[in-house]
C-alpha cells in the first residue's frame, strides 16, 4: 500500500512539473515580446557560474510614494512604447486593463520597488556579450505569465553569444 501511494504521488509531482514547463515553453514559443529596460551589475558565484544581477529601469520609475504601507506585493501596469519597451503606467487596483498593458508582479522591499528575476545566468566565458546589456527580452502569455528569454543590447536585438568554439588540438 506505501509503494503504491509513493508511486502515486511521484507520478503526480512528475505531472504537475510537466505542465508547469509545458506553459513555460508555450509562453516561449507563442508570447508576446516585451522589452524592460536594465540597470544591470556584473557579478561572478563561485557556486552558480556566471550570471548577471538585474536591476530594473521600470522599478526605480513606479515611486514608493504612490504605495501605501500595506502593499508589500502586487503588480505594476505596464505598456509598450513605440521600440516595444516596456513603460510604467500606475499600481494595479484590480481595473480592468486597457489594450496592450500587462501586469508586472512587484515585491516593496527596503523602500524600493522590486521586479524579479533578479539574475540571467549564462554559460561561464559569455560575460563579455552580456556586459553591455540594456534590455531584459520577456515573453508574455495572455494570462499574466511571463518569461525573461534572454538579454539584448542597445539596438534592442536578442544577445545571441558567438557559436565559434576554440579548436582543440
Amino acid at each position: 500500500m506505501q509503494r503504491k501511494l509513493l508511486v502515486i504521488c511521484s507520478l503526480l509531482v512528475l505531472v504537475i512539473l510537466n505542465y508547469a514547463i509545458f506553459k513555460k515553453e508555450q509562453t516561449i514559443a507563442h508570447g508576446e515580446t516585451l522589452l524592460l529596460e536594465l540597470a544591470p551589475v556584473d557579478p561572478r558565484s563561485l557556486l552558480q557560474g556566471d550570471y548577471m544581477a538585474l536591476d530594473y529601469a521600470i522599478a526605480r520609475k513606479a515611486s514608493t510614494k504612490e504605495l501605501s504601507a500595506h502593499h508589500r506585493r502586487g503588480f505594476i501596469v505596464i505598456k509598450g512604447d513605440n521600440n516595444n519597451v516596456a513603460q510604467f503606467v500606475r499600481f494595479y487596483e484590480g481595473k480592468p486593463l486597457e489594450a496592450e498593458e500587462k501586469l508586472l508582479r512587484f515585491h516593496h522591499k527596503y523602500n524600493r520597488v522590486r521586479i524579479v528575476p533578479h539574475s540571467f545566468f549564462f554559460q561561464e566565458g559569455h560575460a563579455k556579450y552580456y556586459e553591455n546589456a540594456k534590455y531584459g527580452v520577456y515573453r508574455f502569455d495572455n494570462s499574466g505569465n511571463r518569461v525573461l528569454v534572454g538579454l539584448a543590447g542597445d539596438d534592442r536585438q536578442m544577445i545571441e553569444p558567438s557559436l565559434d568554439r576554440p579548436k582543440i588540438e
